[in-house]
Protein backbone atom coordinates (compact mmCIF):
# COMPACT_ATOMS: atom_id res chain seq x y z
CA UNK A 1 0.00 0.00 0.00
CA UNK A 2 1.37 3.47 -1.20
CA UNK A 3 0.66 6.26 1.60
CA UNK A 4 0.81 10.28 0.26
CA UNK A 5 0.47 12.79 2.72
CA UNK A 6 -1.02 15.65 1.65
CA UNK A 7 -0.85 17.20 4.99
CA UNK A 8 -0.19 21.08 5.17
CA UNK A 9 -0.03 21.34 1.54
CA UNK A 10 -2.45 23.85 -0.12
CA UNK A 11 -2.52 22.35 -3.48
CA UNK A 12 -4.48 23.03 -6.55
CA UNK A 13 -6.93 20.42 -8.68
CA UNK A 14 -4.23 20.00 -11.52
CA UNK A 15 -1.80 19.90 -8.36
CA UNK A 16 -3.85 17.27 -6.43
CA UNK A 17 -4.42 15.20 -9.78
CA UNK A 18 -0.45 14.82 -10.11
CA UNK A 19 -0.03 14.04 -5.98
CA UNK A 20 -2.92 11.69 -6.31
CA UNK A 21 -3.17 9.74 -9.25
CA UNK A 22 -6.00 7.94 -10.88
CA UNK A 23 -5.93 4.06 -10.83
CA UNK A 24 -6.13 3.98 -14.66
CA UNK A 25 -5.26 0.55 -14.52
CA UNK A 26 -7.42 -0.52 -12.01
CA UNK A 27 -9.88 0.69 -14.37
CA UNK A 28 -8.44 -0.86 -17.41
CA UNK A 29 -8.75 -4.25 -16.18
CA UNK A 30 -12.35 -3.51 -14.80
CA UNK A 31 -13.87 -2.69 -18.03
CA UNK A 32 -11.94 -5.40 -19.93
CA UNK A 33 -13.18 -7.93 -17.45
CA UNK A 34 -17.00 -6.55 -17.94
CA UNK A 35 -16.46 -6.29 -21.53
CA UNK A 36 -15.68 -10.17 -21.64
CA UNK A 37 -18.62 -10.97 -19.57
CA UNK A 38 -20.65 -9.05 -21.83
CA UNK A 39 -19.36 -10.79 -24.70
CA UNK A 40 -19.96 -13.97 -22.32
CA UNK A 41 -23.39 -13.65 -22.59
CA UNK A 42 -23.86 -12.33 -26.25
CA UNK A 43 -22.32 -15.84 -27.37
CA UNK A 44 -23.81 -18.31 -25.32
CA UNK A 45 -26.67 -16.82 -23.10
CA UNK A 46 -27.98 -18.69 -20.28
CA UNK A 47 -25.37 -20.56 -19.85
CA UNK A 48 -23.22 -17.84 -19.30
CA UNK A 49 -25.10 -16.02 -16.66
CA UNK A 50 -25.58 -19.75 -14.85
CA UNK A 51 -21.90 -20.12 -14.61
CA UNK A 52 -21.78 -16.37 -13.94
CA UNK A 53 -24.27 -16.74 -11.14
CA UNK A 54 -22.10 -19.39 -9.54
CA UNK A 55 -19.04 -18.07 -9.71
CA UNK A 56 -19.80 -14.44 -8.39
CA UNK A 57 -23.50 -14.82 -6.52
CA UNK A 58 -22.83 -18.88 -5.05
CA UNK A 59 -26.06 -19.63 -6.62
CA UNK A 60 -26.88 -22.63 -8.76
CA UNK A 61 -29.62 -24.35 -10.28
CA UNK A 62 -31.91 -21.04 -10.03
CA UNK A 63 -34.86 -19.52 -11.87
CA UNK A 64 -33.59 -16.56 -13.85
CA UNK A 65 -36.81 -15.53 -15.37
CA UNK A 66 -38.40 -14.74 -12.22
CA UNK A 67 -41.96 -16.80 -12.14
CA UNK A 68 -44.94 -14.17 -11.46
CA UNK A 69 -45.85 -16.09 -8.19
CA UNK A 70 -42.35 -15.30 -7.03
CA UNK A 71 -42.91 -11.40 -6.96
CA UNK A 72 -46.51 -12.17 -5.41
CA UNK A 73 -45.35 -14.20 -2.59
CA UNK A 74 -42.85 -11.20 -1.84
CA UNK A 75 -45.49 -8.85 -1.84
CA UNK A 76 -48.11 -10.77 0.51
CA UNK A 77 -44.92 -11.26 2.84
CA UNK A 78 -44.19 -7.56 2.97
CA UNK A 79 -44.37 -6.12 6.27
CA UNK A 80 -47.00 -3.15 6.43
CA UNK A 81 -44.47 -0.31 7.61
CA UNK A 82 -42.33 -0.70 5.03
CA UNK A 83 -44.79 -1.27 1.83
CA UNK A 84 -46.47 1.82 3.05
CA UNK A 85 -43.20 3.08 3.02
CA UNK A 86 -42.67 2.25 -0.56
CA UNK A 87 -45.98 3.64 -1.67
CA UNK A 88 -45.19 6.73 -0.53
CA UNK A 89 -41.84 6.93 -2.07
CA UNK A 90 -43.73 5.77 -5.43
CA UNK A 91 -46.17 8.82 -5.11
CA UNK A 92 -43.66 11.12 -4.45
CA UNK A 93 -41.51 9.71 -7.55
CA UNK A 94 -44.12 9.54 -9.43
CA UNK A 95 -45.05 13.11 -8.99
CA UNK A 96 -41.41 14.35 -9.23
CA UNK A 97 -41.02 12.60 -12.30
CA UNK A 98 -44.19 13.75 -13.94
CA UNK A 99 -43.46 17.51 -13.72
CA UNK A 100 -40.33 16.71 -15.50
CA UNK A 101 -41.85 15.72 -18.68
CA UNK A 102 -41.82 18.46 -21.06
CA UNK A 103 -45.37 19.56 -23.16
CA UNK A 104 -45.56 19.41 -26.48
CA UNK A 105 -44.22 22.73 -28.53
CA UNK A 106 -45.45 24.70 -31.51
CA UNK A 107 -43.52 27.24 -33.19
CA UNK A 108 -44.90 28.47 -36.54
CA UNK A 109 -42.12 30.46 -38.40
CA UNK A 110 -43.95 31.66 -41.25
CA UNK A 111 -47.20 30.87 -43.37
CA UNK A 112 -47.98 27.11 -43.31
CA UNK A 113 -44.52 26.47 -41.81
CA UNK A 114 -44.94 24.89 -38.31
CA UNK A 115 -42.75 23.03 -35.94
CA UNK A 116 -44.58 20.69 -33.65
CA UNK A 117 -41.70 19.31 -31.03
CA UNK A 118 -42.81 15.83 -29.47
CA UNK A 119 -40.92 14.16 -26.78
CA UNK A 120 -41.61 10.14 -27.35
CA UNK A 121 -40.88 7.58 -25.08
CA UNK A 122 -39.25 4.54 -26.08
CA UNK A 123 -41.01 1.35 -26.23
CA UNK A 124 -38.75 -1.18 -24.01
CA UNK A 125 -36.24 -0.14 -21.21
CA UNK A 126 -34.54 -2.57 -18.93
CA UNK A 127 -33.43 -1.31 -15.02
CA UNK A 128 -30.85 -3.04 -12.84
CA UNK A 129 -31.04 -3.39 -9.28
CA UNK A 130 -27.52 -3.99 -7.22
CA UNK A 131 -27.98 -6.39 -4.78
CA UNK A 132 -25.31 -8.02 -2.72
CA UNK A 133 -24.81 -6.66 1.03
CA UNK A 134 -27.38 -4.36 0.59
CA UNK A 135 -30.89 -4.16 -0.17
CA UNK A 136 -32.13 -1.39 -2.95
CA UNK A 137 -36.26 -0.95 -2.77
CA UNK A 138 -35.45 2.48 -3.89
CA UNK A 139 -33.36 2.03 -7.17
CA UNK A 140 -36.52 0.37 -8.30
CA UNK A 141 -38.57 3.41 -7.77
CA UNK A 142 -36.20 5.87 -8.81
CA UNK A 143 -35.78 3.49 -12.29
CA UNK A 144 -38.88 2.61 -12.91
CA UNK A 145 -41.75 5.32 -11.71
CA UNK A 146 -39.89 7.59 -14.43
CA UNK A 147 -39.93 5.46 -17.05
CA UNK A 148 -43.74 4.70 -16.11
CA UNK A 149 -44.25 8.51 -16.56
CA UNK A 150 -42.89 9.23 -19.96
CA UNK A 151 -45.15 6.17 -21.26
CA UNK A 152 -42.34 3.00 -21.82
CA UNK A 153 -44.77 0.54 -22.37
CA UNK A 154 -42.34 -2.35 -21.14
CA UNK A 155 -40.29 -2.53 -18.49
CA UNK A 156 -37.82 -5.51 -17.66
CA UNK A 157 -35.72 -5.51 -14.51
CA UNK A 158 -32.90 -7.09 -13.33
CA UNK A 159 -31.10 -7.87 -10.14
CA UNK A 160 -28.75 -10.57 -8.39
CA UNK A 161 -29.99 -14.00 -7.42
CA UNK A 162 -28.82 -13.98 -3.11
CA UNK A 163 -27.73 -16.98 -1.93
CA UNK A 164 -29.11 -16.75 1.62
CA UNK A 165 -32.81 -16.28 -0.40
CA UNK A 166 -32.44 -19.89 -2.28
CA UNK A 167 -31.15 -18.44 -5.69
CA UNK A 168 -34.26 -15.65 -5.73
CA UNK A 169 -33.60 -12.19 -5.96
CA UNK A 170 -34.36 -10.18 -2.58
CA UNK A 171 -38.27 -10.18 -1.19
CA UNK A 172 -38.31 -6.75 -0.76
CA UNK A 173 -36.93 -5.76 -4.36
CA UNK A 174 -39.36 -8.17 -5.94
CA UNK A 175 -41.98 -6.38 -3.19
CA UNK A 176 -41.34 -3.33 -4.69
CA UNK A 177 -41.26 -4.35 -8.19
CA UNK A 178 -45.01 -6.13 -7.13
CA UNK A 179 -46.01 -2.77 -5.91
CA UNK A 180 -45.22 -1.43 -9.12
CA UNK A 181 -47.06 -4.11 -12.02
CA UNK A 182 -43.39 -4.98 -12.94
CA UNK A 183 -43.90 -8.65 -13.74
CA UNK A 184 -40.78 -9.22 -16.18
CA UNK A 185 -37.96 -9.60 -13.82
CA UNK A 186 -34.40 -11.38 -14.09
CA UNK A 187 -32.33 -12.98 -11.28
CA UNK A 188 -29.04 -12.05 -13.09
CA UNK A 189 -26.94 -9.55 -11.75
CA UNK A 190 -23.25 -7.52 -12.73
CA UNK A 191 -22.17 -6.69 -15.99
CA UNK A 192 -23.99 -10.30 -17.37
CA UNK A 193 -26.96 -8.44 -16.97
CA UNK A 194 -26.52 -5.93 -18.51
CA UNK A 195 -24.86 -8.05 -21.43
CA UNK A 196 -28.02 -9.95 -21.60
CA UNK A 197 -30.57 -6.71 -21.84
CA UNK A 198 -28.43 -5.68 -24.57
CA UNK A 199 -28.10 -8.62 -27.07
CA UNK A 200 -31.11 -10.57 -25.72
CA UNK A 201 -31.44 -14.36 -24.36
CA UNK A 202 -33.61 -16.32 -26.42
CA UNK A 203 -34.11 -19.36 -23.81
CA UNK A 204 -35.45 -16.79 -21.54
CA UNK A 205 -37.56 -14.96 -23.87
CA UNK A 206 -35.58 -11.76 -23.39
CA UNK A 207 -35.42 -9.93 -26.15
Amino acid sequence: MRTIDLRGRELSPSDMLAAVPRATQARAEALDTAARIVEDVRERGEIALREQAERFDAVTAHEVRVPESHIAEALSTLAPEVRSALEEAIRRVRLASAAQVPEPRVTRIGEGAVITQRWQPVHRVGVYIPGGKAVYPSSVIMNVVPAQVAGVEQIALASPPQADQGGRIHPTILAAAGLLGVTEVYAMGGAGAIGAFAYGVDSLGLD
